[in-house]
């Protein structure tokens, strides 16, 4: 079993302002590259097939990604290398060829088709807009839930800031590194907020209502959580680098997701959060 040791943070070294720069930064820098992705596309976050509709295949062949391409009669939006079993996944986009004509295509080259998976352009708009419905719902629903167990603004809206800043950075991520918006994702998304809510309530109870100072408070803590956040890491990139090597593509996106978001949640509890909560703590409850 791995083990972590989580070293002791002298807080007292550093001021509310230096804790809190560098997450309120990150957080400034993800949101500008997500409004300058919506300028660009129209779009905060490129969706994938799930959302705009499309075709998938997969097919077996050894021949390379141009001559796959040549193949067919449409151009395909995006062509992936599987090496676990020496395949290609060619994406193509709504209404460029219906998935028999794609297969016949593929077959007429001398390619086995492995797979097939088609999604209709209405189909894919609908399941955008229950899903993202679904994360903001989820996202209100633990912002009611926070407020109403601290019922007092400092704490909760720490929780709250964390955690959107947890979905932020990664969906910033996801645009520089070409990673499609999908119902894998969304489902990492809406994981993120769990996770991201377990370390800050975590926090938040033992400063706030556990016996001892505040660093007393803030390092047990900190032992629980970042234990706990440093092994679901560990776990999500075994998952991501074994999903990717089979071409599954819905885990590797899952794993690269939260690996990306716990990473965050590990700076905005730990610096941001603590900073609001030895704020409230020592300066605000005082006034």
């Amino acid at each position: 079993m791995v083990e972590f040791t989580v070293p002791e943070v002298d807080y007292t070294r550093y001021t509310n302002r230096q804790l809190v720069a560098v997450p309120l930064a990150v957080l400034a820098v993800a949101l500008l590259v997500i409004g300058g992705w919506y300028v660009a596309t129209g779009a905060p976050v490129n969706p994938g097939v799930d959302f705009t509709g499309g075709t998938e295949l997969r097919i077996a062949t050894d021949a390379p990604q141009s001559e796959v391409a040549a193949a067919f009669d449409s151009q395909p939006e995006s062509i992936r290398s599987v090496a676990a079993d020496g395949t290609y996944v060619v994406t193509f986009q709504s209404g460029s060829a219906t998935s028999t004509e794609l297969q016949t295509q593929a077959e007429d080259a001398g390619y086995e088709v492995r797979s097939i998976d088609a999604v209709s352009a209405n189909f894919g708009s609908d399941t955008q807009l229950l899903a993202l419905g679904g994360l903001g719902v989820a996202f209100a629903g633990m912002s009611i839930l926070v407020f109403a167990m601290f019922r007092s603004f400092v704490p909760s809206i720490a929780v709250v800031v964390s955690a959107f800043s947890d979905i932020v950075i990664p969906v910033a991520l996801m645009n520089l590194l070409g990673i499609e918006l999908s119902l894998g994702t969304v489902a990492a998304l809406l994981m993120l907020i769990g996770y991201s809510v377990d370390s800050d309530i975590l926090l938040n109870n033992h400063v706030l209502r556990r016996s001892g100072d505040f660093y007393e408070s803030t390092a047990r803590a900190m032992r629980t959580g970042v234990t706990m956040t440093l092994t679901s890491i560990a776990a999500m990139i075994v998952m991501t680098i074994t999903a990717t090597l089979f071409g599954i593509q819905l885990l590797a996106a899952i794993g690269t997701v939260l690996v990306f978001g716990l990473t965050a949640d590990l700076m905005n509890t730990y610096m941001l959060n603590v900073t609001l909560l030895r704020w409230y703590k020592f300066e605000g409850v005082a006034r």
